[in-house]
C-alpha cells in the first residue's frame, strides 16, 4: 500500500458561490492524493457545478438523496476511500489546504498510531471574543476533562488520521457531533492525538456558515454519551 496517498473528503451543502474555487484549490495540492465528494442534496446548483467541474478534475462524487448531515457525508466518503491516511476538508474556504502537507509531514515523523489535529487557536486566531471561539473552547475544555485530554481544538475540521483506524471507530454521528464522537473514541481507544497550528479565516453567517447553537447542544450531548458508554 502507498503509505503517502492521502484521500481528502470534502462535505458539501449548498456551496454554490465556492466550490469551484474550493475544488481548484484541493486540487492544487502537491501531494499524493484522491479527492472524494460527497454532496450532501444541495438544493442552490452545487450539483450541477459538481458535475461539470467532475469533467475537469477527477474526484470521485457520491450524491445523498437527503440532507443528513455533515458526519453523516464524511462516513460515505471514508468508507469509499483508498488512501492510507484519511482527512476531511471543509467546502467553505476558512481553512487552508496546503496545511494538509504539514499533517502529513508530523503523522509521518511521529509513526502510524497517531492522530494529528490542525489546531486554529495554537495559531494566530484573532476573533476570541465570538460565539464560536467560546463554543469550541468550552466543547474542547469539557473534552479534556471528561476524557483526559490536553487537546486546544477539538473541533477542528482538520483531523489528519490512518483511514484504517477511522473505519475501526464505528462512528455514527449524522451532523456537527462527528467531531467530539471521534474525538472521545481515539481517546476511550487510547489512540494518541496530537496538534499543530493551521491557518484559518472564519467566515460570518451572512456568509454561509452553518454551526448553530443546536449543533452545539448536539456536541454536548454526544460528549456526554460517549463518557457514559463503555
Amino acid at each position: 500500500m502507498n503509505k503517502r496517498k492521502i484521500s481528502i473528503v470534502i462535505p458539501v451543502y449548498n456551496e454554490a458561490e465556492r466550490i469551484d474555487q474550493v475544488i481548484k484549490e484541493v486540487f492544487g495540492l502537491e501531494a499524493d492524493k484522491e479527492v472524494i465528494v460527497v454532496d450532501d442534496a444541495s438544493s442552490d446548483g452545487t450539483g450541477e457545478k459538481l458535475k461539470k467541474l467532475q469533467k475537469e478534475f477527477l474526484f470521485k462524487l457520491i450524491v445523498s438523496e437527503k440532507n443528513e448531515g455533515k458526519g453523516s457525508s464524511l462516513r460515505k466518503g471514508f468508507a469509499k476511500a483508498s488512501g492510507f491516511w484519511g482527512v476531511a476538508f471543509d467546502a467553505d474556504l476558512e481553512y487552508d489546504v496546503n496545511d494538509i502537507r504539514k499533517l502529513l509531514a508530523e503523522a509521518e515523523k511521529e509513526g502510524e498510531e497517531i492522530i494529528v489535529y490542525g489546531s486554529r487557536f495554537l495559531a494566530d486566531y484573532k476573533d476570541k471574543a465570538s460565539f464560536h471561539y467560546l463554543g469550541n473552547k468550552f466543547l474542547t475544555a469539557l473534552t479534556n476533562i471528561l476524557f483526559g485530554l490536553r487537546l486546544t481544538d477539538m473541533e477542528t475540521c482538520l483531523k489528519f488520521f490512518p483511514l484504517q483506524v477511522f473505519l475501526n471507530l464505528s462512528l455514527s454521528a449524522k451532523r456537527f457531533e462527528f467531531e467530539p464522537e471521534i474525538t472521545a473514541k481515539l481517546a476511550k481507544n487510547k489512540i494518541k492525538i496530537m496538534e499543530i497550528p493551521v491557518s484559518y479565516k472564519r467566515r460570518t453567517y451572512k456568509q454561509g456558515k452553518k454551526l448553530r447553537f443546536k449543533d452545539g447542544i448536539a456536541a454536548v450531548k454526544m460528549i456526554l454519551k460517549e463518557r457514559l458508554r463503555k
